[in-house]
């Protein structure tokens, strides 16, 4: 219950007005710091991250423990996304707990790709309960790569090797019989394998070169069956900059989305994260335009602005700015090659991905966000990251306010792009950095029209961290742009209620007596409560001190006030709410 609240009864001035004494006068005053008090979604504690460092982080559940493996034999786990630990992280050499000698089980491998390196790989469980790391090395500055699997009985290995699957780069014959050819067959790395809905096992891989291919698996075996080739192009080609394809299977809707990241991996590289979506598990993949992904490529040479007008871009670089006009600190730099899960457990979809960050060069971390299905059935992602939160009934009041607004818009570019101030007014208006209207849909969901474009999406209380509040967050997209907008609460919105509605929504968190005032704060700090008369004379301080942060229970001195109307004022910080008082 992050949210400012104070009560007055009116039994503080029954010697005032003895013609009340009957009967009660109880007002409440609700400043949402973040979010509201009452919007039917369950407060967030205060979270505890643990950060880990897996480039290219592909996830799996294994019982109450989420794994993610990425490049460079380098892994993690979780038990909540929250807090991770880092399992390995020590390189691709002798000592490795997934691959303990994987110079001598790999040599192979090394051998064709001509390094000793490993890029993204994946974790599988297949039916027989053993677990299978499909692995990748790339020489680098050629698609000369080899894709291969291995097997454990356990997540953390140790993972044995059982074969080469795919070889590319080759100044020969390819995989499919034909001479390889970099512009239109793929680079065999990136590999992510998934079942389908019908439990037919496939692997999509690829990265630039010719693009992204999905091919069929052997559930038996976890290998590629016969005669397959190097499978089937889903996208890109020319060497257009696109890789880590995942593909995300949802029930809700029946579609398998396709993530892919675009632009390159490095800080000033405008790496971002795209989505299409068929029917098919191997498509054709549509975007939100009705655009065929197979006609994502580059052209005339160019590899980055050929790709910009396919895929729904779901995040690219960004930062959240203050009501000052300062960096929260919450932003990224070149966020994706993501994978994702769906926890039929609690019913919601997580995004996982790493991501550098605004001028902390190439540092890197995992970061993990949910993702939501808006009302066109794409998946929009929460602006912050993941912090418990869960999507619920929320109140139209909560959501007018002033709000930190990043258009992600379409570009593949370095820049980052600061946040503008936007309000979103109680009349459905949205004034400031953009025009346009807004209204609330359904439980959580929110729709916006910005310059004429109509974007669906939800509205979720989330943790801000760089603020260290909960906030009140919106996230929505076009169909007819593909572009998202990203927006977090900055101001306070103040809220009032009756008694029947606070003691529905608010007991048993509060308890009104007597000449007793009941506030939250959302931090620790000095607090004033201050009446004054009509004219806006001071007419006393009813309250001054320090505030602890959450519930706060008060006792009033009435004695400087004299009958009459009063405005009354809570002041904490830079925040403060005021409430016309008229008694009879």
């Amino acid at each position: 219950m992050h949210s400012v609240t104070i009560s007055l009864h009116k039994e503080i001035f029954r010697s005032f007005w003895p013609l009340i004494s009957l009967y009660t006068v109880t007002f409440l005053l609700i400043i949402t710091f973040a979010g509201s008090a009452h919007s039917g979604q369950s407060a967030i504690e205060p979270p505890v991250f643990r950060d880990v460092s897996v480039h290219d982080p592909s996830i799996l559940r294994v019982n109450d423990t989420f794994w993610v493996i990425g490049s460079h034999l380098a892994s993690a786990y979780s038990t909540d996304l929250i807090k991770w630990t880092q399992y390995t992280n020590d390189g691709v050499r002798n000592g490795n707990k997934l691959i303990p000698n994987v110079t001598e089980e790999l040599s192979e491998t090394f051998a064709w790709s001509k390094v000793t390196g490993l890029w993204a790989g994946c974790f599988t469980r297949l039916d027989n309960g053993k677990f299978y790391m499909y692995y990748c090395s790339c020489e680098g500055s050629s698609p000369l790569s080899a894709l291969g699997i291995a097997v454990s009985n356990n997540i953390g290995g140790p993972y044995t090797n059982l074969k080469i699957l795919l070889r590319s780069g080759m100044n020969g014959t390819g995989e499919d019989g034909t001479r390889y050819n970099a512009n239109v067959h793929p680079n065999a790395i990136d590999p992510h394998t998934f079942f389908d809905a019908q439990h037919t096992l496939w692997m999509v891989y690829g990265s630039y070169s010719g693009g992204i291919y999905i091919i069929k698996m052997d559930p038996s075996t976890g290998y590629q069956l016969p005669n397959q080739g190097y499978g089937k192009k889903l996208m890109g080609g020319n060497h257009g900059q696109l890789e880590g394809a995942f593909i995300q299977y949802s029930p809700h809707t029946k579609y398998y989305y396709l993530f892919i990241s675009f632009g390159g991996l490095g800080a000033n590289d405008g790496y971002n994260l795209r989505v299409a979506r068929s029917k098919n598990p191997d498509g054709p993949y549509l975007d939100p335009m009705g655009n065929d992904m197979i006609n994502c490529k580059a052209t005339g040479g160019d590899t980055r602005g050929s790709l910009a007008p396919y895929g729904h871009k779901l995040v690219g670089n960004f930062q959240f700015m203050d009501e000052n006009g300062k960096a929260t600190g919450v932003g990224y730099a070149s966020p994706g090659h993501n994978s994702t899960i769906y926890d039929s457990v609690s019913n919601r979809y997580f995004n996982i991905m790493h991501t550098r960050f605004p001028g902390r060069g190439e540092f890197h971390q995992v970061r993990v966000h949910q993702m939501l299905l808006n009302e066109d059935e794409w998946f929009v992602m929460a602006p912050h990251r993941y912090a418990g939160e869960n999507a619920g009934p929320i109140n139209a009041e909560s959501i007018p306010g002033t709000y930190a607004y990043v258009d992600h818009g379409r570009d593949i570019s370095g820049t980052i792009k600061n946040s503008q101030k936007v309000t979103l007014n109680r009349d459905g208006t949205i004034s400031g950095a953009v025009t346009g209207t807004w209204e609330k849909r359904d439980d959580y969901r929110i729709r916006m029209t910005v310059g004429g474009t109509v974007y669906n999406g939800v509205a979720l209380r989330q943790w801000d961290s760089g603020l260290g509040r909960e906030v009140m967050a919106v996230s929505v997209m076009s169909v007819s742009k593909g572009n998202s907008i990203w927006m977090s609460r900055l101001d306070a919105v103040v809220n009032i209620i009756n008694s029947t509605t606070y003691e529905r929504h608010l007991a048993p968190y509060l308890t009104i007596r007597n000449e007793k005032a009941t506030f939250f704060l959302e931090h620790a700090g000095e607090a004033r409560i201050i009446a004054y008369d009509l004219s806006g004379r001071k007419a006393g301080i009813l309250w001054s001190g320090r505030g602890i942060a959450g519930q706060n229970i008060v006792t009033l001195n009435k004695t400087s006030l004299e009958p009459g109307s009063f405005f009354f004022t809570l002041r904490h910080g830079n925040s403060s709410v005021t409430r016309h008082i008229v008694f009879p």
